[in-house]
């Protein structure tokens, strides 16, 4: 590959990556707004925010995909941690509105 080749690669690449990096927060803010609905159903439901056999689905779940994708499964695992975590927050503030109005 030549040096003007490389060049017009390298910046395509980061023109896609940019967009899937927007995609990819898009998707983290309606993952968000679901955190939102299941805190209020949970709230009805008088269930507790965390959900051990649901994370254990979870992470049973990220290691199938990171498997079948090529993904390292521990990178993989963190990153949909930090996602659970910023649900976890936003279940955590709706269930404080609803309880104290």
């Amino acid at each position: 590959m030549e040096r003007a080749e490389a060049l017009r690669r390298l910046k395509d690449s980061r023109r896609k990556i940019d967009m899937l990096d927007e995609k990819i927060i898009e998707l983290i803010a309606q993952r968000t707004f679901l955190a939102s609905e299941i805190a209020q159903a949970k709230t009805v439901l008088d269930m507790q925010i965390q959900d051990r056999k649901r994370e254990e689905y979870i992470q049973q779940k990220i290691r199938d995909i990171a498997r079948e994708k090529k993904i390292d499964p521990a990178s993989l695992s963190q990153i949909m941690s930090i996602l659970a975590d910023l649900n976890k927050k936003e279940q955590k503030k709706i269930i404080k509105e609803v309880k104290h109005g």
